[in-house]
């Protein structure tokens, strides 16, 4: 496919900027295309195929990372600093740093209801741009990007300093306000099979106190809890 002038250099910028130049423009293309674009402009290429891929590649490259470097935590804890270190939040926080939103297409509506800041379209969007760089270079490329962008992420993983157990924090809040009857609820799931998103709410007695959505179940009660932690502190 010929690329028009704009979108090449919307890519070059992007390139310049995670310092990867792509051999393939279209991976990085297809990284950069929302579904809402996608539905808009008649494009068949979207990310959420290559998001598919780049979760898988990000889980390996930081589950191999943590095997080599923690020596000495168990299975289960290595479980839990790999869910600390992969979680939507801390790869919004990376899209935030490579400027990874104003750099997607997006559809009018996507974008006019803030898409571009929008935490699981960052997520998401990052994932894609992992798997783009894994077809593009392979993984040791891959590789190279995912420890570069979250170094500091996983750095402060291993030290504790980033505690994202929400659901636990939420609970000892509230507990020490006398409150126990504390509830997490499913109220949707949303998209494919191989994309599944799901909908939690928390809540205390008859008052839901947050709703939080993600890949998982978990997922979804963490950022819910995350999100009535928000308004209880």
């Amino acid at each position: 496919m010929k690329l028009n002038k704009k979108i090449l250099d919307n890519i070059s910028k992007f390139e310049h900027i995670i310092n990867y130049k792509f051999k393939n423009k279209e991976y990085i293309l297809e990284a950069l295309t929302h579904s809402s674009y996608s539905n808009e402009n008649k494009r068949y290429n979207f990310n959420e195929r290559l998001e598919f891929l780049g979760d898988s590649v990000l889980s390996i490259v930081v589950s191999d990372y943590l095997f080599n470097e923690e020596h000495e935590l168990p299975e289960g804890e290595l479980t839990k600093l790999r869910a600390n270190i992969v979680c939507e939040e801390s790869l919004s926080e990376v899209s935030n740093e490579i400027k990874l939103g104003e750099y997607m297409l997006l559809g009018k509506g996507e974008e006019a209801t803030g898409g571009r800041q929008r935490i699981s379209i960052l997520a998401d969007a990052l994932e894609a741009v992992i798997a783009a760089i894994y077809l593009d270079g392979g993984l040791e490329n891959a590789r190279i990007f995912i420890l570069n962008y979250m170094k500091n992420i996983i750095s402060d993983s291993r030290k504790g300093k980033i505690f994202r157990d929400y659901k636990t924090h939420l609970q000892e809040v509230l507990q020490s306000k006398g409150e126990n009857n504390i509830w997490y609820k499913l109220i949707e799931e949303k998209g494919p099979d191989h994309n599944k998103r799901f909908v939690m709410q928390v809540g205390l007695n008859e008052q839901v106190l947050g709703v939080g959505e993600g890949k998982s179940k978990k997922e979804a009660e963490q950022l819910a809890a995350r999100i009535a932690l928000d308004d209880i502190l």
